[in-house]
């Protein structure tokens, strides 16, 4: 009885430690399942914004030889397709290269369905090909080709094979006109923001919590504060040091992802070269936009950890911005196009990623990125402000 006894008083003891620390129980308990639902919530937004994007964008599909037999074949329920009968040239299907145009070329042999109607598997001839030409980096037409190529082959199925749909006949010939340049480029901006982001977030995580709670922890913060040093300069030094220290942790793994890129894109597809025809306006908006979220990166994680109590205080209270910025990077995943709302160029940490996925995607402007620079210097400003009034202050500075 002793021993039950004995054994209840250190469940309630850690019961009490546990639940009276609201931190704890806010990590613990709180945090996981209201990240998962935000994650998933973001996702399904992001999924369905994405379907409704590509269907607002009217794609127009000409068709050349349309036989009588395939109009009924070739008409899609969605509402933003529209079918004109017309001759294809070669310039038409040079005109796809443009990612931006929203077209999409079908061409039948002429008499498709007297060839069909005449055609034998067993005499070893070709059968009659429906050739259909567009670009995959367009996302609107990517999606209606699915639809159509879909339904062709299933139309294709149900006639016993009589004809194919996109047999290329020699090795160059190619019915998807997008360049290995922007498909490399649709890839990275989808990917590398994230990446860049989440490595600038760790390199400021690894070393601003021992900058300002350790010091804290240490007791040594109460010798720089009696300095004659001005707060404000010690709240922008230890903002711009954080700051440099990051951007070298992150280039430094930048350099390695761009290393291993090639690699791992050739073991999906080894016909793709790996092109980086960047131009020199695209490296100098990266580079800026990239120094721009590092210092709001460590201007936020400097005032999480000048309000710890300790250094693992400070991990425990930056870790749910970490998730937070994890999560806008996910978002270029399921962007169907550049950003026209340039609101969204005020939001910190979103506006960067924006910005780079517009770079990698060869579709950057200058507007975003100086809204974008402009927005974070500012919030800078405020950071140092915040934390020279946190320096001045016994409250926050000495708090046990």
């Amino acid at each position: 009885m002793k021993n039950r006894n004995n054994t209840w008083t250190i469940i309630r003891k850690e019961f009490a430690r546990f639940f009276r620390d609201r931190q704890l129980v806010f990590t613990t308990v709180i945090m996981p399942g209201l990240l998962i639902y935000l994650i998933y919530s973001l996702m399904g937004v992001g999924i369905r914004n994405m379907e409704s994007q590509g269907k607002q964008d009217l794609v127009t599909v000409r068709v050349e030889n349309m036989p009588a037999s395939m109009e009924p074949v070739l008409t899609l329920p969605e509402s933003n397709v529209l079918l004109v009968q017309q001759p294809i040239n070669q310039g038409d299907i040079d005109a796809l290269q443009d990612k931006d145009l929203n077209d999409m070329l079908i061409r039948f042999p002429a008499g498709f369905d007297s060839l069909v109607a005449n055609y034998s598997p067993q005499s070893g001839l070709p059968a009659p090909n429906i050739e259909i030409y567009y670009n995959s980096a367009n996302n609107a037409v990517n999606g209606v080709y699915y639809a159509l190529d879909a339904t062709l082959t299933a139309y294709e199925n149900s006639q016993a094979n009589l004809f194919d749909v996109n047999r290329a006949d020699g090795e160059e010939q190619s019915f998807d006109q997008a360049s290995d340049d922007q498909m490399i480029g649709d890839i990275l901006s989808k990917l590398l923001p994230m990446l860049i982001i989440m490595m600038l977030f760790s390199g400021t995580m690894a070393i601003a919590p021992s900058a300002i709670a350790g010091e804290k922890e240490r007791g040594t913060i109460a010798t720089l504060l009696v300095t004659p040093l001005r707060r404000n300069e010690l709240a922008l030094g230890k903002i711009v040091s954080l700051s440099s220290i990051a951007l070298l942790s992150g280039i430094s793994s930048f350099i390695g992802i761009a290393l291993s890129l090639p690699n791992m894109i050739a073991a999906s597809d080894e016909s793709i070269d790996i092109p980086f025809n960047y131009t020199p306006n695209d490296y100098i908006a990266l580079l800026l936009v990239i120094l721009a979220s590092v210092l709001v990166m460590a201007s936020a994680v400097s005032l999480l950890s000048a309000l710890a109590k300790d250094v693992k205080n400070a991990g425990t209270m930056i870790t749910p911005f970490m998730l937070v910025v994890m999560l806008a990077g996910l978002l270029p995943m399921f962007q169907t196009g550049t950003a026209d709302n340039l609101a969204i160029y005020l939001i910190p940490f979103y506006n960067a990623i924006e910005v780079m996925a517009d770079v990698f995607a060869h579709s950057m402007r200058w507007t975003p990125v100086l809204i974008t620079l402009v927005s974070d210097i500012a919030y800078t400003g405020i950071a140092v402000w915040g934390l020279t009034r946190m320096f001045n202050s016994e409250k926050v500075m000495f708090s046990k």
